[in-house]
């Protein structure tokens, strides 16, 4: 069970070899968190995440491969890493791909796999695993969305378009999961410094995945349905959303 500051003692982290959901876990382990079920397409890279988390302590660390648009396996996977933990308190959804806008904009397959992998496909995830949460009646899934989907961009519309359906289906699945004992958190991060986006240019309010974590796991404590990472995003993109179509074009990209 989640602790009275709302730290878990077990998780279930899909996106497993995800920067920012490594951050995350260190942080968590650090508190309480002690049995953890890694879930990923990467069997190497899933294996290299279980070692550097168990040097931090007495935890157990379980990995299963698993791509979010494989929905032939998904309720297996769902049930076996659920029976795994016994209880589930936390099931972080961090999946996603940036893509390359330059050449999936013109590729249709591309844009398939893009929007299958960031929404489709991880709105199923949600779904199975919402089930488990409601069925415990308690329990918290947080989902890695980014300010990329809050007002979608000409320079990267279709990773902007896979999140944007993403944070939607999410703040409705917040709002189902209401009285059910379990609950949903949003992450909205700006540009983060990881694997995914090495060699871009940083955008304005950069960060880095150790501070999303901290993010996190402040949210954590207070119950925030909606975390933006760094925070001055919130205002920023307040009035974001508020610009005229001709001066949003005019954005450098």
């Amino acid at each position: 069970m989640n602790d009275a500051m709302g730290m878990p003692q077990t998780a279930v982290v899909v996106g497993g070899t995800s920067d920012i959901a490594r951050a995350v876990l260190r942080s968590l382990v650090a508190r309480r968190l002690r049995r953890i079920v890694l879930v990923g397409r990467d069997e190497i890279g899933l294996a290299a995440v279980a070692k550097e988390l168990q040097v931090l302590g007495p935890i157990e660390v379980d990995t299963m491969t698993f791509d979010v648009t494989d929905m032939d396996r998904l309720g297996t996977v769902v049930a076996d890493s659920s029976a795994r933990l016994g209880q589930v308190d936390l099931v972080l959804v961090a999946a996603g791909i940036l893509g390359d806008q330059s050449s999936d904009e013109s590729d249709p397959e591309a844009v398939a796999r893009v929007l299958t992998t960031n929404f489709t496909g991880t709105a199923a995830v949600m779904t199975a695993f919402a089930a488990v949460l409601r069925s415990q009646g308690h329990g918290r899934m947080i989902v890695l969305s980014s300010v990329a989907g809050v007002r979608v961009r000409r320079a990267n519309y279709v990773y902007g378009a896979s999140k944007a359906g993403l944070d939607g289906f999410a703040l409705g699945m917040a709002e189902a999961l209401r009285g059910s004992g379990a609950s949903l958190m949003i992450v909205r991060p700006g540009w983060v410094a990881t694997g995914m986006t090495e060699g871009l240019d940083p955008a304005p309010f950069a960060t880095t995945p150790q501070a999303v974590a901290a993010d996190v796991v402040a949210g954590m404590e207070r119950s925030t349905p909606v975390v933006w990472s760094p925070g001055p995003l919130r205002l920023v993109f307040a009035v974001m959303r508020l610009l005229p179509a001709a001066l949003w074009r005019r954005l450098p990209g």
